[in-house]
Order: C-alpha cells, then sequence, then structure tokens
C-alpha cells in the first residue's frame, strides 16, 4: 500500500486507458503468461522501495528477448503508447514507475543470461535483467572482480544500474556505472535496435551514444545488453573502522589514506555515530566494532594487488600515522572475510535502519571532497534551525563527495507533520549545496521526484539540449514520459 508523497508530485497524465484489443496485442508479442494484467500479480510492478508513487499500468510485459523488445517498441511507436522501462525496480526517485493506465510497465527481468566473459579482455557481456550480484558471482568464477557494489545488488538490474549510472561504494577507485561500461544494446523508440556491445577501450568514432544511454532512465532507450568492464581480483584485502571527532578528521584521514594507498583504496566511508546507533539497534546480528562511542567513524578498505600481507601493512601504515597526528581516536581492523563483510554490511544497512526511526526526508547531493565538513556544518545549521529536535543522519562516500544528507524526525513527532517540511528542508539543503559547486542528485537520478528540480536550477541551454536530445530519440515521446525531462 502506498502512502502519500512527502513532496507534491507532478499530476499523474490524463492518459486514456488501453483497449482490450491493444492490450490483446502487445500480449501477442510475449505470450499470455508473460502479459500481466491481474492486479495482485502486477502489484510488485507496480510499489516501489518508497512507497511514494502510486503505480498504474495497463499491462506488465515480460519480454525474452531483444527481437520482442523490439517488437513491443515498433507496436508502441505505431499506436503511440507510452512504454515504461524496468529492472529490478529498486529505484528511490520514481524513475522505473508507471504512472496511468494508459502506460505499459516493460520489465526485462527476463533477459538474464550472462553471454560472454573474455578474461584476457577483462570483460563481462550480459544481458539487461542479469541481477547485479549475479554479475559480481560470475566474475568471480572467473577468477576476476566486478567492482560495482550497491546495498540493493541482490535485486537491482545491470540494465538499471545503468539507466540510473548507478554509483556505489567502489566509484572511489573504479568509477561509476558509466565508467564501467565499454558497450551498449539498446532498443530505440522506433523499435529499431542500438547493436554497440563494442568490447574496445579505445573507440573515437565521433559521438558516444553509449554515453548518452548511460544515466539516460530509460528515456532514450531500452537497454537490453551491456559490455562491463573487469577488474583483477585483489590479491589482499583489509577493511577497518576508525573512530574519529569530526568530518574535518575524517577529512584528514582521507589523505593520509591517499598517500599511503593510492589506487588500492577502494572504500572509504563516513559515518555519524547516530548512524551506527540505529543499525545496530535495528539490524540484527550487528554489533559495535569498538569498545568506546566515537563522534563520527571511517570505514576503510585497501585492496592489494600484491598480497594480504601488503594491504595489511598499508593499512596498518595508514592507521598509525592516524594516531600519531592525533587524527584517529581508536580503530578496529577486520580480522576475518566475514568480519569485514560484517564492518560492510553496517554500513550498508544504514538507510534502512533509519525506516524504524519514524520519517525520515532524504538528500542525495555531492560537493566537492574538499568541502563536504563545511557543507555538514551549514546544512546542519538550517535545517536545525528550521526543525530544532531533528535528527541529522549524514553519511556516504567522503572519497568521492557523495553525502546522504538524511534527517530523521524528532523523537515523538508526528511523521506527517514531518515530513510536511520536506520541500523546504530539500530547499535549504540544495541552496548549500549550490553555493558549494555541487550536485542534488549525486548517484539516485531525477526520475519524476527530482524533475521538476532539475528544469528550475540547470541552465536554459542544457534543458534546451537534453530536450532535443530527446526529441531526436523519442520524437513521439513514448519512452518513459515525464521522466528526467518534461518534453
Amino acid at each position: 500500500m502506498t502512502k502519500k508523497a512527502p513532496v507534491e508530485l507532478p499530476a499523474d497524465p490524463d492518459d486514456a486507458p488501453l483497449s482490450g484489443e491493444l492490450v490483446a496485442r502487445f500480449a501477442a508479442i510475449v505470450g499470455e503468461r508473460n502479459a500481466i494484467t491481474a492486479p495482485h500479480d502486477m502489484a510488485p510492478y507496480l510499489a516501489e522501495p518508497r512507497g511514494l508513487f502510486d503505480g498504474k499500468a495497463a499491462v506488465v510485459l515480460r519480454p525474452g528477448s531483444v527481437d520482442e523488445v523490439a517488437a513491443i517498441m515498433r507496436l508502441a511507436n505505431e499506436t503511440r503508447t507510452p512504454i515504461v522501462p524496468q529492472g529490478g525496480n529498486t529505484g528511490l526517485v520514481g524513475g522505473q514507475s508507471p504512472r496511468s493506465p494508459g502506460h505499459i510497465a516493460l520489465s526485462v527481468s527476463r533477459l538474464d543470461k550472462v553471454r560472454d566473459i573474455d578474461p584476457v579482455g577483462r570483460t563481462i557481456t550480459v544481458d539487461a535483467g542479469v541481477i547485479l550480484q549475479n554479475v559480481q558471482d560470475a566474475a568471480e568464477e572467473a577468477g576476476l572482480l566486478f567492482p560495482l557494489s550497491l546495498g540493493s545488488e541482490g535485486s537491482c538490474e545491470i540494465g538499471g544500474n545503468l539507466a540510473s549510472n548507478a554509483g556505489g561504494t567502489g566509484v572511489l577507485a573504479y568509477g561509476n556505472a558509466r565508467e564501467l561500461c565499454l558497450g551498449i544494446e539498446a532498443v530505440l523508440a522506433s523499435g529499431e535496435v542500438y547493436h554497440g556491445l563494442r568490447r574496445l577501450k579505445k573507440d573515437n568514432r565521433g559521438y558516444d551514444i553509449r554515453n548518452l544511454l548511460v544515466g539516460s532512465e530509460g528515456t532514450l532507450g531500452i537497454i537490453t545488453g551491456a559490455v562491463m568492464k573487469l577488474y583483477p581480483r585483489p590479491a589482499g584485502r583489509q577493511v577497518a573502522y576508525a573512530g574519529v571527532a569530526s568530518p574535518e578528521q575524517a577529512l584528514e584521514l582521507l589523505r593520509v589514506a591517499e598517500r599511503h594507498a593510492s589506487g588500492s583504496l577502494t572504500g572509504f566511508e563516513f559515518i555519524p555515530r547516530l548512524g551506527l546507533d540505529f543499525v545496530l539497534k535495528h539490524i540484527e546480528g550487528t554489533r559495535d566494532p569498538m569498545g568506546e562511542p566515537h563522534a563520527w567513524y571511517v570505514l576503510v578498505e585497501i585492496s592489494s594487488s600484491r598480497s594480504e600481507e601488503d594491504a595489511s601493512q598499508t593499512m596498518e601504515a595508514l592507521l598509525s600515522e592516524g594516531f600519531e597526528a592525533g587524527i584517529v581516536e581508536d580503530a578496529a581492523i577486520a580480522k576475518s572475510i566475514a568480519e569485514a563483510d560484517a564492518f560492510w554490511h553496517m554500513r550498508e544497512e544504514m538507510s534502512w535502519a533509519q525506516k524504524p526511526e519514524g520519517g525520515s526526508i532524504k538528500h542525495d547531493v555531492a560537493v566537492p571532497v574538499a568541502l563536504v565538513p563545511a557543507f555538514l556544518k551549514k546544512a546542519d545549521a538550517a535545517v536545525l534551525a528550521a526543525i530544532p529536535d531533528a535528527r541529522i543522519c549524514a553519511f556516504g562516500h567522503l572519497g568521492d563527495g557523495n553525502v546522504h544528507y538524511n534527517i530523521s524526525q524528532p523523537v515523538g513527532a508526528d511523521t506527517d507533520a514531518f515530513l510536511s517540511h520536506w520541500r523546504e528542508i530539500n530547499g535549504l539543503v540544495h541552496a548549500v549545496v549550490a553555493e558549494m559547486g555541487g550536485t542534488f542528485s549525486a548517484e539516485h537520478g531525477i526520475g519524476l521526484l527530482k524533475r521538476d528540480e532539475l528544469a528550475r536550477t540547470k541552465p536554459a541551454a542544457e534543458m534546451d539540449l537534453m530536450r532535443g536530445i530527446k526529441h531526436l530519440f523519442d520524437p513521439n515521446n513514448i519512452l518513459n514520459p515525464g521522466k528526467l525531462v518534461q518534453f
């Protein structure tokens, strides 16, 4: 059951419901079993993680091949039928949510094959519906590493990761989804298939269509396959928590870690004590990594290409310098793979651990790395002036400047009353972000939730270019209409 969105969203489109005859024509392409119309069976495709969007669709289509996707798009283009592509349905901004009985939801989940692994060229070619964790597992079986890692990796799919240009915890060392992608296959609005599954590391033949499709949130084409980069598996891995007094100290430790580890620094996350308290309280099986509480924590990961001993020596060296410089108050190094995974589990569950605490006003922002402490100080002051007892849980990827700036309701507050401040608080936080040359959408995308803010804040010339690109790819506005950019 969905709840009322905490911000006023654009009105649902007033498209007329699709006729039974047209639904039957679409269903014939995928077969009766893969054309879902029963409300109970459609429900998982219409709901989304935050429960903010009241999904509606005439039918959910589950094509089993690229040819079927192409046939669906040819019919959609002919009949001007809106198509909303969907992967694992884990998006947080409504980009994957159909919004009208005149829309069709197209799930790529049946396109779930690993097509090829090239261990010499270190690439993996996969269907769009392959679950991210399965890509990781296939790479590991080949003795390699696929470094994209997200909290939802057990259910999100690679097509959605690319459509939203997903980030995650490995961006510091490996880049986001765009940087990990060498080639794309996609079905365009016309039904034509873009055959871009290239494994080349260098290809300067004109405009880069791949990079337009990555991050386009299904508005320019439906990604059906991709060639992704793989990396050698680390020979050694060390994970540690360090207690620090402030974000400024965390930033100082980042500089120390980069000096010692360089390219082997594969994780550097910052966490407030409040966030750790939420995890320890609500996530079963977690335990405090250190005996005494600290105001802030840094989660550090070192991945050595040489040996476990090298990773251990690097971790010990950077923490020792941190202690000697008065940056680190205490530290705990994981003693096993299981403990290292448990350390990461606490970080990955932080967003979910906020749910039992009531309403949460969330932000996915990024500022230049050096300005993260200043951003936190200024944003905190603005938020607490508006809601004095708000509980600020700001955490994220310090190494790339991405802050998940989440605000839990005051203890005992009325949830609806608190969430009614969503737009006001967004405005305060995003104003600080803009002042510091940052972005209000670091890794979660735009979708529907942030579409109008994008149009208000992005320079007019850039928005005109985006609308022009959309019109060129999708002149009839049938691919995920109303998302990302208003046509």
